[in-house]
């Protein structure tokens, strides 16, 4: 089975993107694993797929599988390589659409620069809905923010816990380069309270509207950029009266700047989405290695 593809990437954290409108993706967890490996196939952190929508209000549908094969809610990066797919493969002629995800709908605006807002809807913070279980967790009050005490490799990680979407732990780190996050993030992705595992995101307070971030996603590892978990981040930092908005977040691939105004308000993202290149893949060669 040959697929054509696209490779793109926003800010480093890089996507294969597949029409699911003109060709049938019924592709397997160990398919979509083969798929993103940077040795024996494309190789991405997320592979994007393109869907007509199930409902009328929407443009399109956006899925998302992480490169362990698992399909998750949502990916902010994604988003705007999504916008950029559609207008340039003549799928649509709209500056912004509407677009439907996993948990809700999202519009994603192409701007007159090449850079794409996304407005991410407001963010969740009712554990329940994170999801995340925090009834054994120590807690204490930060501004307007409750962190949550876990244990991490023998030390009290204080998090924040924010879903865009998808589940995310921020914590405040002095210094982003120095702090152990491939040691930790696993630990986190993993933790007992998180039923559903969680992006762990470490955050570095600049100024009040700059912060450098780094994020271990779940089913992908740390990557270049994650648009959902600077939108957590910049969230969490407001609440605790760290952070004022717009926020510029750099991370190892570049810069995102987020802008939030509060609770019951949606978050917007703003950053670039990069056409890398295009190809076949024959899916059958792929699993024959």
């Amino acid at each position: 089975m040959k697929l054509q593809f696209t490779k793109m990437h926003g800010a480093g954290n890089d996507f294969v993107v597949l029409d699911g409108i003109h060709q049938t993706l019924n592709l397997t967890p160990e398919q979509w694993r083969a798929l993103a490996s940077r040795h024996f196939g494309v190789g991405a952190d997320q592979i994007l797929v393109v869907e007509k929508p199930s409902r009328d209000d929407v443009d399109f549908r956006y899925r998302i599988f992480n490169a362990d094969g698992g399909e998750v809610e949502h990916c902010g990066n994604g988003a705007r390589c999504f916008v950029r797919f559609v207008s340039d493969h003549g799928l649509t002629d709209k500056r912004s659409i509407r677009v439907e995800v996993m948990n809700g709908v999202i519009t994603l605006t192409l701007q007159d620069d090449g850079q794409v807002t996304v407005d991410m809807g407001a963010p969740e913070f009712e554990p329940s809905r994170i999801p995340f279980d925090p009834a054994q967790s120590p807690q204490r009050t930060e501004g307007d923010d409750t962190l949550y005490g876990l244990e991490v490799n023998g030390r009290t990680a204080w998090i924040s816990a924010v879903s865009m979407g998808n589940p995310h732990a921020v914590q405040v780190v002095d210094d982003t380069e120095l702090f152990p996050v491939r040691e930790d993030g696993p630990v986190i992705e993993q933790h007992a309270t998180f039923p559903r595992r969680v992006n762990a995101g470490f955050m570095q307070v600049v100024d009040r509207h700059s912060i450098r971030l780094r994020v271990y996603e779940r089913g992908a590892g740390e990557t270049l950029a994650c648009g959902t978990g600077a939108c957590a981040a910049v969230v969490a930092g407001i609440r605790r009266g760290l952070l004022d908005s717009p926020v510029r977040v750099q991370t190892h691939g570049g810069e995102l700047t987020i802008a939030w105004e509060g609770a019951g308000t949606p978050v917007r993202m703003t950053g670039p989405a990069t056409t890398v290149f295009e190809g076949t893949v024959d899916i059958d060669a792929l699993m024959a290695r």
